[in-house]
């Protein structure tokens, strides 16, 4: 497929990337409705595995950024967009966005035979992978980075907010070693290796903490150049996160205008009443400016070119926001019953707030993009 043509000041996605959204779209409302969402936050695994084996064999979604040299599709970052964007649209309940994760450090790391050892199961569906990079001080930095990793690649230490890491066959981890922060493959079910749930605000995005005592880890890239990999994988993760929360701010967007619409007050629409206006024309411009900056920050990361840094830390930035906001709209627009736990806007309200802090809150983002732009 082709970029999208936006990027010539058309402001358009292909005909190709249409269908795939479009197909994508019809696939989420059949199974990832509110109440399958509702039925999976209940659960230990967080996902349908049958759900989870479609998505791989009839939608191939699981291999889409993969080279086909190792089992996937090679598309580009702007498709991958397009399916976070619907998936966030759906509150997809499945372990997706953390085996991108774990794909692009290996896909980053240089290192040819991880890539053929790893990437085929990930890209088949077969194998669960997360990227435990996060500690319990919850630094997003390098100095966040306590666990250690002997000369034999025994690794000791502690990994928290790892996404979908209860469920992983697969962890790449980040660890201290002689030579620095290096990158290992771990087997998520191996010796050494003790995996709890996390109770979490947003239920329909797993996390664990993993501590690590001796588990074996297989070096993957170069001997500490883990941080390098690490940096590009983080600007990639922010940008695909800008695409998911986009997805989930034009959905309650749409929610909020059709509320509006239908709820009558004193004889008439509340859609009519100025405040309400005012409310649902912000949301609209907040979500057209998101969705502005995270398709620009996907036509970087799929050139991969020298304004990714700084285009990634703006997307996360303002699409945080953006979408936050958006949710907390929907919820006062709503009035009292937008309130209730019973409804779905505060199922986006919360994806919205753990989405927000992820990689780094807004803040961290507008001071990393200072820094980068030598502000």
């Amino acid at each position: 497929m082709d970029g999208p043509s936006f990027w010539g000041m058309n402001f358009a996605f292909t005909e190709e990337q249409e269908q795939l959204r479009q197909f994508v779209r019809s696939f989420m409302e059949d199974k990832s409705s509110e109440a399958s969402v509702r039925e999976l936050m209940e659960t230990e695994a967080g996902y349908d595995t049958a759900v989870w084996s479609q998505m791989a064999g009839q939608m191939g979604l699981q291999s889409l950024i993969i080279p086909e040299e190792f089992g996937g599709q090679g598309f580009t970052f702007v498709e991958l967009g397009v399916v976070l964007e619907e998936m966030g649209r759906a509150l997809l309940c499945a372990p997706f966005f953390s085996g991108v994760l774990a794909s692009l450090a290996v896909l980053h790391s240089g290192d040819d035979t991880a890539k053929a050892n790893y990437l085929p199961g990930i890209a088949s569906g077969e194998t669960i992978a997360a990227l435990a990079y996060t500690e319990e001080n919850g630094k997003w930095d390098e100095s966040g980075i306590t666990a250690t990793a002997d000369a034999d690649g025994k690794i000791t230490g502690t990994k928290s907010f790892v996404i979908d890491g209860h469920t992983a066959d697969l962890l790449i981890v980040a660890a201290k070693s002689a030579a620095g922060t290096s990158l290992y493959a771990v087997d998520g079910n191996g010796d050494g290796v003790t995996r709890t749930s996390l109770s979490t605000m947003d239920q329909t995005r797993k996390q664990a903490k993993i501590e690590l005592s001796g588990a074996q880890g297989t070096l993957i890239g170069t001997d500490g150049g883990g941080w390098e990999t690490l940096q590009t994988v983080l600007d990639l993760a922010a940008v695909a996160l800008a695409a998911e929360q986009v997805g989930g701010a034009q959905f309650v967007l749409e929610m909020a205008v059709q509320y509006a619409k239908d709820r009558v007050q004193f004889g008439r629409p509340i859609g009519s009443f100025q405040a309400i206006k005012h409310k649902c024309a912000d949301m609209l411009l907040e979500v057209e400016s998101a969705k502005s900056a995270a398709y620009y920050g996907l036509w970087c990361a799929a050139e991969m070119n020298d304004e990714l840094a700084s285009t990634a830390s703006l997307a996360k930035a303002y699409c945080s926001e953006a979408y936050f906001h958006a949710a907390a709209e929907n919820i006062q627009i709503h009035g009292g019953i937008g309130f209730t736990w019973e409804h779905p806007a505060h199922l986006y309200f919360k994806r919205a707030k753990s989405s927000e802090l992820m990689f780094g809150d807004p803040a961290y983002h507008r001071e990393q993009l200072a820094q980068r732009i030598g502000l």
